[in-house]
Formats: C-alpha cells, sequence, structure tokens
C-alpha cells in the first residue's frame, strides 16, 4: 500500500475534491495506468514487496488493455492554433495505443460526414462574445440549425477559452450539449481550458483513451455525463500605475496612437504576450442612463453573487456600450416591446424605447452582461524594461447614422493621466514567441502591428541575440505616422536591426503597402526563408494579413522555382516548423 505521508496527502486530496473533480482524476488516473504497460503493474509491485524473500506465490501479469474501436476523427476550431496543435497531439497518442485517427479542421470537415462517424472528438475555442471562431462557424450553424439526428455518434469536446471573458469556453459547451440532443452518446465529458490549457487537455486526452480501451457497456465504449472542470480562480491581477502616455503620431495626422508605459511590482511575461485591461464606461453616458431611467445611483443590487451601487455597476462592471442581440432580446421581454434584434447601446435602446420606471430598469441591470477584458500586444521587452511593461493603443473613433462613437478601451486608455492606477492580467501567447538567439526573423506589422515586434528587437538587443533582424512597417504619411521612428532609427545605426523596409501608403498618388515592399525585396526574402528565417505577421487580419500571406507565396513562387501547389505545400511547412507566426485581429 501506499507510504504513510502519501496516504495522507491522497485522502486529504479526495476530501477537498468536489465530485465532478473525482471523476475528472478516476478518468486521469486510468489513462496514465493505460500508458504504462511497459513496467511492473501497482498491484505486482506491491504483492511481491510483501511477501517472504522465500515465498514464490505467482502474481498474474496484467491483461493488457487494448482499443476497443479502430479509428477516430478529431475535428478543430481555432483562432490561433492552440486546437489544431492539441488536435495533433492528440492523434499521435491515438496512434501509440493502436488507433487511427483523421485530423480535421473544422471548416475543412465535410458536414454530410457527421452522419457516418462513430467516434467523434471536437477541440474549440470561444471568441468574441462567446462565438465559435470563424473557422469553426459553418459547423456550429450546421448542428444547431439542421434538425437531423445523430444517435450512431460517440463524442467528446474539449473547449479551449479565456476565464477573463463572461461567456468562457462558450463555443464549447454548446458543441457539447447539441451533439447530446441530437442523440449523441457523451463517451469523455467536456473540460473547460483556460489559457494555461496543457494540464487540463492532458488529462483530457487520457479520458478519451481510457474511454476507447474500455468495454462497459454493450457497444464496447464507457459512456459518461458531462462533466465540466472547475472554473479556474482566474488569473493574476496586477494593479500597476501610469507613467508615460504620449500620442505617437505627430499634428496632422487623422489618428492618435498612445504609447502607454505602466509601472508594477513582480511584472512576468515574455515578448509576444498581451495585457488584458477591463475598461471603464464613459462618465457621460452613466450620467445620461442615470438621468434617463431615474434610478437611484447609490442603491445596492446583487449583480453575479456581488453586491454594488448601481453607479459602481454601471461604470465599472457592466456592458453598456454595444450590447448583443441575445441581450437586446432579454431587454424587449422585460419592457414588453416589439424590438428587432441589432447590437445597440444601452442609452440608445433606452431613448427609443425607455423602461417604464427606475424598478424596472433595476431589472434591466441584471440582464446586462460583464464589461470584456480587451487584449494589446506588449510593446516592451522584460529584459530592456523591468518593471515595466507598455501598450500601443490606436484610439478608435468613428461614425454611425453620422454621430462619432468611440471605442471603449481604446479612449479609456487614451485619456488616462501619469499616475493614474490601472488593473490588468498578462495573456499568454506560446504561439508568438521568439525564436533561439542565433536565428533571423522577419517581422511584418503594419500600424499598431509594430507593438510586439518593438519588444521583440528590444529584447534581442538586450540579451545580445546574434541572429539578423528584418522589419517591415506601414502606416498613411511618413512624417506623421512613422511610430517609433526615432527607437528604429537608433536600432539600425547600432545594427539590431539589419534592413528595415517601409511603405506609407498615401504619401504619393498610387497606395503603397508593406506587401509591395516584400515583392521589391522578393530575393532576399527568399534567401532568407532559405537560411531559415523565421516569419511573423501582426495586425489587421483583414485585409492586411491576407494579402501579406498572398504576396508570401507569389515570393516562393517565383524565387523557389514552384509550382501554386508546392508554393502552399512549402508554406505549410513553415508553419509546421513553427517558422510562420500570425497574432492578427
Amino acid at each position: 500500500m501506499l507510504a504513510e505521508h502519501k496516504l495522507k496527502l491522497l485522502q486529504d486530496l479526495v476530501r477537498s475534491s468536489t465530485k465532478e473533480e473525482l471523476v475528472w482524476m478516476n478518468g486521469f488516473l486510468a489513462g496514465v495506468l493505460m500508458n504504462c504497460h511497459d513496467q511492473p503493474s501497482l498491484a505486482s509491485t506491491t504483492a511481491t514487496a510483501a511477501a517472504p524473500a522465500t515465498a514464490t506465490a505467482p502474481v498474474a501479469a496484467p491483461a493488457e488493455s487494448k482499443p476497443a474501436v479502430s479509428k477516430i476523427t478529431i475535428a478543430y476550431g481555432t483562432e490561433t492554433g492552440n486546437s489544431k496543435k492539441l488536435a495533433t497531439d492528440l492523434a499521435a497518442k491515438a496512434k501509440k495505443s493502436g488507433i487511427q485517427a483523421k485530423v480535421v479542421s473544422l471548416d475543412q470537415y465535410r458536414l454530410n460526414d457527421l452522419a457516418k462517424e462513430e467516434y467523434f472528438f471536437t477541440i474549440i475555442s470561444t471568441q468574441g462574445e462567446g462565438e465559435p471562431p470563424a473557422t469553426a462557424k459553418k459547423f456550429y450553424d450546421h448542428i444547431h440549425q439542421n434538425g437531423f439526428k445523430l444517435p450512431q455518434i460517440k463524442f467528446g469536446v474539449l473547449a479551449l477559452g479565456d476565464t477573463s471573458y463572461p461567456l468562457f469556453c462558450k463555443a464549447g459547451e454548446d458543441v457539447d450539449q447539441q451533439l447530446q440532443k441530437l442523440g449523441g452518446q457523451r463517451i469523455a465529458p467536456l473540460i473547460k481550458c483556460d489559457t494555461d490549457y496543457q494540464g487540463d487537455a492532458e488529462g483530457w486526452f487520457s479520458q478519451v483513451l481510457h474511454s476507447l480501451t474500455t468495454t462497459t457497456s454493450s457497444n464496447g465504449t464507457a459512456s459518461v455525463g458531462a462533466v465540466v472542470a472547475k472554473k479556474p480562480t482566474g488569473k493574476k491581477v496586477y494593479t500597476g500605475n501610469i507613467i508615460t502616455n504620449i500620442n505617437l503620431n505627430d499634428r496632422g495626422s487623422n489618428k492618435a496612437t498612445h504609447h502607454i508605459e505602466i509601472v508594477a511590482d513582480e511584472l512576468e511575461y515574455q515578448p509576444g504576450d498581451s495585457i488584458g485591461i477591463v475598461p471603464e464606461n464613459a462618465p457621460a453616458a452613466v450620467d445620461a442612463i442615470i438621468a434617463l431611467t431615474g434610478v437611484d445611483a447609490r442603491k445596492t443590487l446583487s449583480y453575479r453573487n456581488e453586491s454594488h451601487t448601481v453607479l459602481e455597476l454601471l461604470k465599472k462592471k457592466v456592458n453598456i456600450a454595444y450590447l448583443p442581440e441575445r441581450v437586446v432580446k432579454q431587454y424587449a421581454a422585460i419592457v414588453k416591446q416589439d424590438i428587432p434584434e441589432t447590437k445597440i447601446s444601452l442609452l440608445d435602446l433606452l431613448k427609443i424605447y425607455p423602461v417604464n420606471n427606475a424598478a424596472q430598469f433595476e431589472e434591466v441591470i441584471g440582464i446586462l452582461e460583464p464589461i470584456t477584458p480587451r487584449l494589446y500586444s506588449i510593446s516592451s521587452s522584460p529584459e530592456a524594461h523591468s518593471g515595466e511593461v507598455h501598450v500601443t493603443v490606436a484610439r478608435d473613433n468613428f461614425k454611425v447614422n453620422g454621430e462619432v462613437k468611440h471605442g471603449l478601451c481604446s479612449n479609456f486608455l487614451a485619456d488616462l493621466p501619469v499616475d493614474s492606477p490601472l488593473e490588468f492580467y498578462v495573456h499568454k501567447n506560446n504561439q508568438f514567441r521568439l525564436p533561439a538567439p542565433e536565428k533571423d526573423v522577419i517581422m511584418i506589422g503594419p500600424g499598431t502591428g509594430i507593438a510586439p515586434f518593438r519588444s521583440f528587437i528590444a529584447e534581442r538587443d538586450a540579451v545580445g541575440a546574434t541572429g539578423r533582424n528584418w522589419l517591415f512597417f506601414g502606416d498613411q504619411h511618413f512624417t506623421t505616422d512613422f511610430l517609433y521612428q526615432t527607437e528604429i532609427q537608433n536600432w539600425m545605426q547600432t545594427g539590431v536591426l539589419t534592413k528595415v523596409n517601409v511603405a506609407f501608403s498615401r504619401d504619393q498618388k498610387s497606395k503603397i503597402y508593406v506587401q509591395h515592399k516584400m515583392l521589391e525585396n522578393a530575393k532576399a526574402f527568399y534567401e532568407w526563408l532559405q537560411n531559415g528565417a523565421y516569419v511573423y505577421i501582426c495586425g489587421a487580419k483583414e485585409p492586411m494579413s491576407v494579402d501579406v500571406e498572398n504576396t508570401l507565396l507569389q515570393i516562393i513562387e517565383r524565387f523557389g522555382s514552384k509550382t501554386s501547389a508546392q508554393a502552399v505545400e512549402y508554406l505549410n511547412q513553415l508553419k509546421e516548423e513553427g517558422r510562420y507566426l500570425k497574432d492578427v485581429y
């Protein structure tokens, strides 16, 4: 049996665990044992140790578990690549267990095949307001809208998300519930993972493989209920102070891009990470809502198991900027009016479809969702800017029906004076990391896409990295919009930056973008690739990152003497090697 101190630890763990956690641990340990067939079994080791030296009583060898199935499908829906990596990892483990695994992205999955699947496992992330990633949208809609049945399917779902968002892992939850509603049999419990997902994912892998090698029902599979992993307690929240807040754009620019420096104790982050910030609502909007509804701003209300005054809720806790359609629908039910399902601010909604009284508005507060955090790429280096974290924030102003509107978080940050306190957390991005110091890097980051590359360059400078660095940057005008111009010039003069190419789209009649500069330097670009360079892209997803990738394919095709299909294969190989990395939004 266990040594006394180990037994006590186990008993303490069991006593402090919920039923759901015990089920999770049971599956995890079963999977661990399943992968240890080449080692003596625990029962065999204990029996041998307990027998006298002269004893020769035989101990039966444990029967090796064999897969009850021969093939499975692992489909992933991803925005950043995490789900794909985990799907590939699960497939590799399945293969070692003698199970053939087909891995497919949900945007490439043939929806008609779903009715033919027997063992189907999904790894899917959640985006924004509880939505599936774009690559999974077609699949998500298909299983929710077509009204068919899937009685033959045995399934499991691993959901990836971020606990900072109110609708944590909502897309994964929806897929798990819907597959069951369609008649599917859940054979691995739903596990919801935060951004530090590796441990929970490994546990889920073990449960999946255990279910495929266990014959506890007539069809050779183990049936389980939905067991949701205990929601993590949350990320480390830092309380920092603003020490710098300056507009990087010069007078006459169409833009305002703020460089913000924050100092905080015990900061831990890596180049490529972001910080998450929960903004406060605009005071003018809060005041207008209070005046319009006649609610008592000092009254204390219960909201999601916490007590706050109405003023605190409207200012710091609930989203009033742009209500999603599902909230507008609930609002319509409260005020008993027919309201089109559309995104709209709470203030505009109250003006068009007013509440009857303050009490009814208090009911409305209860349906409002929490303010979601906004992520900003870190533009500082832990080695070069110890104790500080910097961000590069474009103030977002736009018009709706002729009225000027403001981006909630960008305006909140841009207006913060020096010495203001600010709470934030670090959002890790393990899919956007620097390579070894001796490797070359090519960085393509127009506009605020420059942010992580300022971090990269400063870090490689501080640690004395020997690899070459090539930067592509673009914006509207050279004289007003060359972000971090002095620093970039200094890095060129000191040799930290090997090459810099800039594109200012509106300084001439025909617009010039970073992809045009890539083509001008196509031969050298391909030579860097052939020499093992890593390529990074950061900035707007569309159209910038799409145009840059198409240009990259042109360069590979032309200077690699390849067909278009071979160029795609070459780029896919870069992705597999981790040499083509994107952080786009």
